[in-house]
């Protein structure tokens, strides 16, 4: 498996989550974890200017959809 294909299945997961709990993953539940540092870290990397275009697009529809959901109370 490529390194593209291992991100297109973590941006594939990150956006299952979200579209199916309607809330960003959280960092006091240890089975999100995952989603959340790859979210983490991708951002950084994008912020550095380090990303390629085609990623970049991708993550900023992710980004956007988190910031719907941004501060959204897990018990409603």
């Amino acid at each position: 498996m490529t390194q593209d294909e291992r991100w297109m299945v973590r941006y594939n997961e990150v956006m299952r989550f979200l579209e199916e709990n309607h809330r960003n993953p959280s960092r006091h539940r240890i089975e999100e974890h995952d989603n959340l540092n790859w979210l983490k870290a991708n951002r950084k990397v994008m912020n550095k200017g380090e990303m390629r275009l085609e990623r970049i697009e991708r993550l900023e529809e992710l980004l956007a959809l988190c910031e719907q959901n941004r501060r959204k109370n897990q018990w409603e």
